[in-house]
């Protein structure tokens, strides 16, 4: 029975602290998994070299960094190499780096607080197609799409979304009185509700803004 070679990442880290670098490339060099070929304490000369060797699998980086700052960094990295792996490295756990980082093109998000053994093991989780993510940033990403989801139901209350429902279902504003067991007048009353929140001025405008961005 012939043995399956198994697949070992290359993985290039940028971090400007010396120590940190050097230590966690050393470990990654030791697992079975990976091994880091190149350190660099900035992105330029990273980028640089791209232009001249192979890409690896992995980018392991900084956000802070001397020069182009990690962001951008992954903008131009990914603009060479659209199928490598951005993984960021950092002390930043504010929204705005989160959102900019995945925007920019990160895959992954670990934070340095983090030990370097757990840091190895999230990077495992790119060997079965997952994504290495630190619990805390996993916890703030939930938030944020829930938050962006609550703001996209534009504050309707719990009675316009009923009857932006039976709109979207196609029935007029007499079988909504009927099916919610209100007043014609109370329909026309959450209706203008209705068109004012979503910001559209008639009945088919507000069903096509509520099938687009999916408010149900």
């Amino acid at each position: 029975m012939k043995t399956i070679p198994k697949v070992i990442l290359d993985v290039w880290i940028i971090e400007d602290d010396e120590l940190f670098r050097e230590k966690l490339s050393e470990l990654i060099s030791l697992s079975d998994e990976f091994v880091c070929s190149n350190i660099f304490p900035a992105c330029e000369p990273a980028i640089n070299l791209l232009k001249s060797e192979d890409p690896p699998d992995i980018f392991l980086m900084d956000l802070g960094l001397p020069g182009m700052n990690g962001i951008e960094g992954i903008r131009q990295i990914k603009q060479i190499v659209p199928g490598v792996t951005m993984v960021v490295l950092t002390v930043f756990e504010d929204t705005d780096s989160i959102l900019q980082a995945i925007s920019s093109g990160a895959s992954g998000y670990l934070l340095k607080d983090s030990s370097l053994d757990s840091i190895i093991n999230s990077l495992k989780a790119i060997l079965s197609g997952g994504a290495p993510i630190n619990p805390q940033i996993a916890k703030k990403i939930l938030q944020l799409f829930a938050k962006t989801h609550l703001e996209n139901t534009y504050d309707l209350t719990p009675r316009e979304r009923e009857v932006l429902s039976l709109l979207v279902d196609g029935l007029p504003k007499k079988q909504i009185a009927v099916k919610m067991a209100i007043t014609f007048h109370t329909v026309d009353k959450h209706l203008r509700n209705i068109y004012t929140k979503l910001q559209v001025p008639s009945r088919s405008m507000a069903v096509a803004k509520a099938l687009k961005e999916k408010l149900f």
